[in-house]
């Protein structure tokens, strides 16, 4: 009797169970969002002059759609110049270590309106969360803010960091697009571009997608070489000015 009261129990286990798991990946399914790129290359040649990368996507129940393309990361120095004997001159340095050299977002709305802070701060969304604080041991307080402002400028100014939120259009009920702006002078390297799907401030789903940058053609060859073997590299540069510089004379003379 008591054998199968046991196999009852364990069949009984086994079914719930199996509902329960059916139950969340069910769940799953109608929350999942689904996203992919115009193109998952973006190849610099020597007259490019900046991309556009389209991003479609869907959604299977209502929400907000919150989409942000962060490059790798890399070092910065910034300089601090002031006026010394009436000549302007790098007075201070700082440097920032391990920052996105791109960072650009779009969405549905306002980010402080889709998203919650926490939320923000835990996947590293918006400025405020991406690695820019300087540790207390470089800069604290007013001047660690000013240095901060400074990079972020700069960087805007290239056109490397968008602190505008481009928009996310929905075309119809599920299905949405964006868009975002590569400068002329974007960085080299792999770029990952997330897509958040919302709710009441929290994120339901995510997908995370590739995008490579990369020098093609003559010009990457240049490129490698020039940081493969810097010395070399400038050897050739002063050689050829100097050829350059001998032939420009004999065309003078003979003009």
């Amino acid at each position: 009797m008591r054998s199968v009261k046991m196999r009852f129990l364990s069949s009984l286990t086994l079914v719930l169970c199996a509902t329960l798991f059916l139950f969340v990946t069910s769940q799953k399914e109608a929350e999942a969002i689904e996203a992919d790129l115009s193109s998952h290359l973006v190849a610099i040649r020597a007259d490019f002059s900046g991309d556009r990368i389209q991003l479609y996507g869907s959604i299977n129940t209502p929400g907000e759609v919150l989409v942000v393309m962060r490059g790798p990361d890399t070092d910065f120095k910034m300089l601090r110049k002031s006026q010394v004997a009436g000549i302007w001159m790098n007075t201070a340095s700082m440097d920032f270590e391990r920052v996105p050299s791109f960072y650009a977002i779009a969405s549905t709305g306002p980010l402080d309106e889709i998203t919650s802070s926490a939320t923000r701060a835990l996947n590293s969304i918006g400025f405020n969360n991406i690695g820019l604080d300087l540790p207390i041991t470089k800069a604290a307080g007013s001047l660690a803010k000013e240095w901060k402002d400074s990079l972020i400028r700069s960087l805007m100014r290239s056109g490397n960091y968008q602190l505008e939120s481009a928009e996310v259009i929905f075309l119809g009920e599920h299905l949405f697009k964006t868009e975002f702006e590569l400068p002329s002078n974007v960085p080299t390297g792999t770029y990952f571009v997330s897509v958040y799907h919302l709710r009441n401030g929290q994120i339901i789903d995510a997908r995370t997608t590739p995008l490579s940058v990369s020098k093609i053609g003559i010009e990457a060859e240049i490129y490698d070489y020039a940081h493969l073997h810097g010395a070399m590299y400038g050897v050739i540069a002063v050689f050829i000015a100097l050829i350059s510089g001998w032939i420009g004379h004999l065309a003078f003379r003979k003009g």
